[in-house]
């Protein structure tokens, strides 16, 4: 998958697309897309990576509380919280 390094504006290959989409991870490995040869693999903080487009990846991809944003905690109710409740 082709990315494109913010901070450089240089292309960078990446093969390795399921570490790409686990926000538990912070860097991918991939390499420069530049001359004639491969360049050696390095590893590039996510959050430094969009699409070629200039798109920011997916939220979901670098973040792991990305679905913690916005939550309201639940209270339980008095009846949810007596002994032997287990929901309606």
């Amino acid at each position: 998958m082709l990315l494109k390094h913010m901070p450089t504006g240089h292309l960078i290959e990446t093969n390795d697309l399921t570490t790409l989409t686990n926000p538990c991870k912070d860097t991918v490995e991939g390499w420069f897309l530049w001359g004639e040869e491969t360049q050696d693999p390095e590893s590039f903080d996510k959050q430094s990576l969009s699409f070629p487009s200039g798109e920011q990846l997916p939220h979901c991809w670098w973040d792991i509380h990305y679905q913690e944003e916005g939550l309201i905690p639940h209270r339980p109710t008095a009846i949810e919280g007596t002994p032997g409740y287990y929901g309606a």
